[in-house]
């Protein structure tokens, strides 16, 4: 079997993540697998949802939102607000990301306050919702370490990273990390969410218009193992290479992910 872009079946698309793109966010990153790229940026706001204080429920929250720009597909994709209301694709998707990242992070460390994940797609060609998970992950440990550093928090809230990557069987046999020719021409989809730790977070997998096996199934999870023990390794390297003005913050950071 030949992969359209030539990979091996349990290869990645080259990642890579490139720090602090958006200046007035808390957290942010560039996140590329292969052509999808996504800008991911975690602001805080220093309050909590009005449910949050009606329950009386300690700690901060998390949520995310997910919009794709209208250039980052072939043809022009249209902008939620001029149809008035959000895809059903797009809030599925970015409530994916935000119970993800929760999984992360230990929200009562936060205090009163809220991160919002920001995920927008710049150009689409398949993965965007684990580039986003991925790089909305990265995004909220550098803003984690900034309110660190700054005294605003006394611990460091992320548990562990997760990381999210795509698998599927494709011409019959089951591959790592599709694009959106091979996600397009796919028989079965699943994105795996997981943890440093290579825990499962969330699980989405479905035939296209197919069944599949539990052989099957098991060696996508396999491959997805792999993808999200190499995709942790870049995560890290991101986060700490985000500021290199804060060595005390980063081996606090360091010694955070070492727990």
């Amino acid at each position: 079997m030949n992969r359209p872009d030539g990979r091996q079946i349990d290869q990645l698309r080259p990642i890579t993540f490139t720090p602090n793109i958006a200046p007035h966010a808390t957290g942010s990153v560039l996140v590329s697998f292969g052509n999808t790229r996504v800008i991911c940026s975690a602001t805080v706001e220093e309050s909590v949802p009005r449910w949050m204080r009606a329950q009386n429920v300690q700690g901060g929250w998390l949520t995310a939102e997910y919009s794709m720009l209208p250039y980052s597909t072939l043809d022009r994709k249209s902008r939620d607000i001029s149809r008035g209301k959000l895809d059903g694709r797009s809030s599925e998707i970015q409530r994916l990301i935000g119970r993800s990242l929760r999984a992360a992070i230990d929200l009562k460390k936060l205090g009163q306050r809220t991160i919002w994940i920001d995920c927008d797609v710049l150009q689409a060609d398949g993965g965007t919702r684990t580039a986003s998970i991925t790089g909305g992950c990265v995004a909220m440990a550098i803003a984690c370490n900034k309110l660190f550093a700054e005294g605003k928090i006394k611990d460091f809230p992320v548990r562990k990273l997760v990381a999210a990557v795509s698998a599927g069987v494709y011409q019959g046999e089951p591959i790592l990390d599709l694009n959106y020719p091979e996600d397009k021409d796919a028989s079965v989809d699943f994105n795996v969410v997981m943890t440093e730790a290579l825990e499962f977070v969330e699980v989405q997998g479905s035939g296209e218009e197919a069944v599949f096996t539990s052989e099957e199934m098991a060696a996508m999870l396999d491959l997805s193992r792999k993808g999200v023990a190499e995709i942790v390794s870049l995560q890290k390297q991101a986060i700490l290479t985000a500021d290199r003005a804060a060595p005390a913050d980063l081996a606090s950071l360091t010694a955070a992910f070492k727990r």
